[in-house]
């Protein structure tokens, strides 16, 4: 017992005094992980979507209610030169009791950098999840020169989860939602952002969303499931409908999916996966097993129409290369989940640093590339696909050898556990 109680006490010291920095990159991170040039500034911002749908309140046979559909969106954005950096957020946290504080570059409310304007990024959490899940390459983003809008997805986040199927139904809606509101903005922060030019990164649920956006309808079948949306309501994102046809979005010129739900539970078909003709990222781990990894190789070996890559972190699970590093707060067990937030964070294998600065690394080059068509940021996909297979070649100058086939942008013996494989659009 004594063992026990200290242990407690441990943990509560150690959240008591938790900084909980979300901007840390690693002496050994590739070289995209580096934080950019620019000022970073934070805002929160409340955009409400009329006589939507209330899916969580509909039944199998009355007329769905409708109800206004508020989302709370994180924005993070280059700011002024002269900003002082530096803030903190108060996030909730998986069990939706617990809160922490988080620590990173982003001044709160900090004047525009209006000198340039900037592409726009989307990011979608998970089911469940909050606007902070990916805030570690938020900031980051923003460093470089990106708008970055992060979504509350109401009926999925840590304190309001409610009905799976709301999260079906509004994912990519809730996308074009955002996307369409923060392009509408006016002011100084409106000035700076590209309304034609964006791309969405979504993990998990948000990932599902995103390739629904990007043009993968789902199925037919999907629509029945008892444990999915009443009366049919997720046919507005069913391929071959006007609905679904209507989300066609020319502003967004890239996609990145981690761990994308539902290619596992036959959520699409070979039909739908034509319908993507955006470059698209995958992020997953090779045993995830919650949208399972064979499912997730599958959509890269199906969206035959346009070019992909996939990224995987070998022996990670579900919680690859996204989320923050698991707050102190969330060591303790909760009361409420019966198990400890950690886990929610967290993997056994890989450190969330390391793996949060290998994400930053290839997101980063993959925006440049296709945001800001930054060719030379080609080089950073053109890889060995098993890291290991590479050779590091240098002569005694340091330069590299005909031999040298290393990732790129990785320091020697810095690569390991990752593989990267792309297929181009027919293949």
């Amino acid at each position: 017992m004594r063992t026990m109680t200290a242990a407690i006490a441990i943990v509560a010291a150690t959240a008591a005094h938790a900084e909980n920095r979300i901007d840390i990159v690693r002496p050994d991170a590739p070289e995209l992980a580096a934080f950019g040039d620019h000022k970073i500034g934070v805002t929160t911002m409340t955009f409400t979507n009329p006589n939507q749908i209330d899916v969580v309140n509909a039944n199998d046979s009355d007329e769905p209610p409708l109800y206004d559909r508020t989302l709370t969106v994180e924005l993070w954005y280059p700011a002024d030169a002269d900003t002082t950096p530096g803030g903190t957020y108060s996030v909730l946290l998986r069990d939706g009791v617990t809160t922490a504080e988080l620590t990173g570059q982003a001044a709160r409310n900090a004047a525009p950098d209006t000198s340039d304007n900037f592409p726009l990024v989307i990011i979608s959490h998970g089911y469940p999840g909050n606007r902070f899940l990916l805030s570690p390459l938020a900031e980051n983003l923003a460093s470089k020169g990106y708008v970055v809008a992060s979504i509350d997805h109401p009926d999925s986040t840590y304190d309001d989860q409610a009905a799976f199927g709301s999260t079906l139904v509004n994912r990519p809606w809730d996308q074009r939602f955002v996307i369409d509101s923060v392009t509408a903005l006016d002011g100084d922060l409106g000035t700076i952002i590209q309304d034609d030019n964006i791309a969405i990164i979504g993990y998990s649920m948000g990932g599902y969303g995103a390739l629904i956006y990007g043009g993968a309808g789902v199925t037919l079948i999907s629509t029945t499931y008892e444990w999915g949306a009443p009366q049919g309501l997720l046919e507005r994102n069913m391929m071959g409908t006007e609905t679904h046809a209507s989300l066609a979005d020319d502003r967004v010129k890239a996609i990145v999916a981690f761990g994308p739900w539902g290619n596992n539970t036959g959520f699409w078909d070979t039909e739908g996966w034509a319908g993507i003709n955006k470059p698209l990222m995958l992020i997953a781990g090779s045993i995830d097993d919650v949208s399972q990894y064979d499912a997730m190789r599958g959509i890269f070996d199906d969206t035959v129409n346009t070019t992909r890559h996939l990224l995987t972190f070998e022996n990670a699970n579900h919680n690859a290369g996204a989320p923050m590093p698991a707050p102190a707060e969330g060591y303790a067990v909760s009361e409420t989940l019966g198990y400890a937030p950690f886990d929610h964070y967290a993997d056994p294998v890989w450190d969330n640093v390391r793996m949060n600065n290998v994400s930053a690394h290839f997101v980063t080059g993959y925006l440049d590339l296709h945001l800001k068509q930054d060719e030379v940021k080609a080089r950073f996909f053109d890889l060995t696909p098993v890291a290991t297979d590479g050779i590091w070649a240098v002569d005694d100058n340091g330069d590299e050898t005909a031999e040298h086939s290393y990732w790129t942008g990785f320091p020697n013996r810095t690569a390991a556990g990752l593989r990267f494989e792309t297929k181009l659009a027919g293949e």
